[in-house]
């Protein structure tokens, strides 16, 4: 029997971590969407510790590993549940953290990047270059996710204009790549200028391997969430994962009026090894009792 069990990453372009106002906001949004790991864009902090996390985390939330902003710009932070998941660092820098995730429950392994890439346009060009080199060879099963500050087409916006270019250079480093983007359930644009005569562009994406898409998770559902502050909404990502489980016992009293039932009980009893460990010996006969009698 296989349990399945859900999982969910809240990602977030909180920009700034700095203040009581987005505290409360990012802790109702843990909150919110039960997560298991969070991955924030432009924290615009230099430093994190346990003590800072509580300030905005649950307390599931137990882990962390980061890039510090140069001043106040950018910054990025994957937080996890070091109960559930033991995490390594595989990749930290200004653009990107890339943890890879053992869960705890059945050793399975993924990876999860979180990405804040430049919002200028020579920053842009080291960006794309930078993810040209990635070496994804050991990364099967891999999401990426966070604030691109790109977008793939004049779709992506709701007013014309754009640089083509920089498009065509990001549906390339996708093509290259060989990743598969998960679309936003319902919603179009995920930042905005915040301004009367708005702008909406999406620049927040999540991309994953073809293994994780086709062979492990092809239910990963990513759902937008109501933006309470910043200018750039938060969302989930959503993935399922079977846990194994034993097959329950269930002891049928009608076996005791089997002719056979004493005999194949005292058989399967006395066929067992004997271990220096007598806890280890009284296990071992109750296992083979119990699949004598289911056979």
């Amino acid at each position: 029997m296989n349990n399945n069990k859900q999982y969910s990453i809240l990602v977030w372009n909180i920009k700034g971590i700095n203040s009581q106002e987005k505290w409360n906001a990012t802790r109702a949004k843990i909150n919110e969407s039960s997560c298991q790991i969070l991955c924030l864009q432009e924290t615009k902090r230099e430093n994190f510790d346990i003590l800072y996390l509580k300030k905005f985390c649950s307390k599931h939330l137990n882990a962390f590993a980061f890039s510090p902003s140069v001043g106040a710009s950018g910054g990025i932070i994957t937080i996890w549940n070091g109960n559930m998941f033991d995490g390594n660092i595989v990749c930290s820098n200004g653009y990107c953290v890339t943890i890879k995730f053992t869960n705890k429950l059945n050793a399975s392994t993924f990876h999860v990047s979180n990405v804040y890439g430049p919002s200028y346009s020579e920053g842009k060009m080291a960006f794309i270059t930078w993810m040209l080199n990635l070496d994804t060879d050991d990364l099967e099963d891999w999401i990426i996710a966070g604030d691109f500050n790109l977008y793939r087409s004049v779709e992506n916006r709701n007013k014309l204009g754009g640089d083509a270019n920089e498009m065509q250079l990001f549906n390339d480093l996708i093509s290259t790549l060989d990743l598969i983007e998960l679309q936003f359930n319902g919603r179009t644009f995920t930042w905005s200028n915040m301004q009367l005569d708005h702008l909406l562009i999406k620049l927040d994406w999540v991309f994953c391997s073809p293994r994780w898409s086709f062979n492990n998770h092809p239910s990963t559902r990513v759902q937008p969430l109501d933006r309470p502050i910043s200018d750039h909404i938060p969302y989930t990502i959503t993935f399922g994962s079977s846990i194994p489980r034993s097959n329950i016992f269930r002891f049928e009293s009608f076996w005791i009026e089997h002719v056979d039932f004493l005999k194949i009980v005292e058989l399967h009893w006395n066929s067992t090894p004997y271990f220096a460990n007598a806890a280890k010996t009284l296990n071992g006969k109750f296992k083979q009792v119990r699949q004598g009698l289911r056979n």
